[in-house]
């Protein structure tokens, strides 16, 4: 189904952004290293404040993204208006999903333009599925 080059030596890199630690640690632990058997592991990168997202994506700090969780009500800067100006300046951005404060807020998803979004509190299978099929995006469009 997929490259099995890719899926056994190719790590993706997931960019899990919230200004709370409980938040991300909740998103990793959700997903672990290897959400699913046909996918290859999951590489974390942890960011807690804008400027340093920015950094990941724009290639500044290590090698590039795949797929990327941003907390909308990460404070000062909320998830929804991240992937909404990521959508807007790069040029084939990563997949987006986002974690909204209430499932009522899932038009400010679609606003920010994101592929996937899920409220608070986390739901790990809701999660771990979503993260799936937007990893498997990835994995075909390579």
């Amino acid at each position: 189904m997929y490259d099995a080059e890719v899926t056994e030596h190719q790590a993706l890199r997931v960019l899990v952004y919230s200004d709370d630690r409980d938040v991300r640690a909740a998103v990793i632990s959700a997903l672990g290293t290897r959400p699913h058997p046909d996918l290859p592991p999951f590489e974390y990168v942890e960011c807690a404040t804008e400027p340093v997202v920015w950094q990941h994506l724009d290639g500044t700090v290590g090698r590039g993204i795949d797929l990327v969780v941003l907390d909308g009500e990460a404070v000062p800067a909320g998830g929804l208006g991240i992937a909404r100006q990521m959508k807007d300046e790069i040029y084939q951005a990563p997949p987006v999903l986002v974690l909204t404060g209430r499932p009522q807020d899932a038009w400010l998803a679609t606003w920010s333009r994101a592929e996937a979004a899920l409220a608070h509190p986390i739901e790990p299978i809701r999660l771990a599925e979503a993260v799936i099929a937007l990893a498997r995006g990835v994995l075909q469009s390579a």
